[in-house]
């Protein structure tokens, strides 16, 4: 198994290589966030491989096509407030409000002058399709209130899977299941949690992603060297990352590594 940078890099993402240009265009992105983040004091951590990326690799994990930042939930929801207010015109924020057909519950950044093609095939019926970051809102959530909004939510994955349904019914039965469950499901599902606190810090209701955080591994943020710059990240990202990964210094098998897309086109 090659081990060294170098000869990462050189398998995955030399210099010039399609991979290298997304995650370069990425880092642009997240750039961005992070001086929006910083004008308005609005705390955001490097999160999930990107965080590996960081610790193992001091920037991208090579073969890695996606980035990953979380933030508390009302820190996330002052973001999309100011955000719209600081966007070039190269970039546009990703959520439901700005993508009526735009399923996720967390907000994408998106580059404008590039064209990206997902495997899942979820992102066919989206109004933005450019390279992104991904950025997550965290709350207090027990596993169990957790993956309920998860399995609520995933409800829509089940109709985008149907690949015979035209797409005026699909994107009404996907619209009709994600307000009902951002307008009544969700709502309930919060009430309860804020009945019973938790220690627990978890992605937001209407995902797939169940892993615990904690406060104290997260706060106060400390700082981390990514692709020559230095972002915010847990303060403790050995207990942070042990738990959901466990051996992450370890490189998986390269051979079955496989890519979230299948195209990506640069117009600029």
């Amino acid at each position: 198994m090659m081990n060294t940078e170098k000869e990462l890099r050189a398998r995955f993402n030399p210099d010039g290589s399609v991979l290298r240009m997304q995650q370069l265009r990425m880092l642009e992105l997240l750039d961005f966030v992070d001086g929006v983040c910083k004008k308005h004091n609005i705390p955001y951590w490097l999160s999930s491989g990107t965080l590996i990326g960081a610790v193992r690799h001091k920037g991208f994990i090579p073969w890695d096509d996606d980035l990953d930042i979380e933030m508390m939930r009302k820190d996330y929801l002052r973001l999309l407030k100011v955000l719209p207010t600081e966007l070039p015109d190269q970039y546009a924020l990703q959520t439901h409000e700005t993508d009526e057909n735009y399923i996720f519950i967390f907000g994408k950044l998106r580059d404008k002058n590039s064209f990206l093609s997902e495997t899942n095939d979820y992102d066919r019926i989206f109004k933005y399709r450019g390279i992104y970051i991904d950025i997550f809102p965290m709350e207090h959530l027990t596993k169990s209130v957790a993956w309920l909004g998860g399995h609520l939510h995933g409800q829509i994955y089940k109709q985008l899977k149907k690949k015979n349904i035209d797409k005026k019914t699909l994107l009404k039965r996907v619209n009709r299941i994600y307000s009902f469950n951002h307008h009544i499901s969700m709502p309930v599902l919060r009430f309860f949690s804020r009945l019973f606190p938790v220690k627990e810090i978890r992605h937001s209701l209407g995902t797939a992603y169940f892993s615990p955080r904690y406060k104290e591994e997260i706060f106060p943020l400390a700082e981390i060297e990514f692709e020559g710059k230095l972002f915010p990240a847990p303060h403790d990202t050995y207990s942070y990352l042990k738990r959901i990964y466990g051996d992450y210094m370890n490189l998986p098998d390269l051979d079955k590594i496989t890519p979230h897309f299948n195209k990506i086109e640069f117009f600029k």
